[in-house]
């Protein structure tokens, strides 16, 4: 086993994800996704502090790119043309290897309550960090949370169809966010 590989974070969440699948959260250690990774031990723990960590991979870049997207929406911007910006920021980095994980992630999720509970304070975080980006924008804080919550669910409903899809179709991710951010404005404007 070579000492250090280019890709080992990923190659790390990939393993990870598999055998939650496979075997549960639970029955899965630490030493087990670093040798389905190809990878030590201690190289695990250079990347993750412990397993529950490797759900919320790429969390911070995620956030961080939904503020960036937010901040940089042309002037006069609504708040919700502001967060499609910011998802089309994030879309825009995810990439074969997101969209091929998205299944997989489902499942692994959807079988510990653990990994449910790390899957709903990645969503907590990525609305944080775009109702932050929004009140920088000079939004009001009541609509700036109410249009990132409204962006935290476009954006996990359109991965979850994004990736749910027909593989031979390359349509990014962006336009499915932004249809879902679209479906949810149309909505909320039936809600009265």
């Amino acid at each position: 086993m070579a000492r250090w590989e280019p890709g080992a974070r990923e190659r790390l969440v990939l393993a990870a994800v598999d055998l939650f699948s496979e075997q549960g959260y639970d029955g899965t250690t630490v030493t087990q996704i670093a040798e389905r990774a190809g990878v030590t031990k201690s190289t695990f723990f250079r990347h993750f502090p412990d397993k529950r960590e490797l759900l919320v991979a790429g969390q911070e870049t995620l956030s961080r790119l939904l503020a960036e997207g937010i901040a940089e929406a042309p002037a006069g911007s609504t708040p919700l043309e502001a967060v499609a910006e910011g998802l089309a920021r994030a879309s825009d980095e995810m990439g074969p290897m997101n969209r091929a994980l998205g299944p997989r992630l489902r499942a692994a999720v959807a079988a510990s309550a653990e990994l449910r509970e790390r899957d709903a304070l990645k969503s907590v975080g990525m609305a944080a960090a775009m109702a932050e980006a929004l009140v920088a924008r000079g939004v009001a804080d009541a609509p700036a949370r109410l249009a990132s919550e409204m962006g935290a669910l476009a954006f996990k409903r359109g991965f979850e169809r994004w990736s749910s899809g027909d593989r031979s179709d390359d349509d990014p991710l962006a336009g499915y966010t932004r249809a879902a951010l679209t479906e949810l404005r149309e909505a909320a404007a039936a809600l009265g």
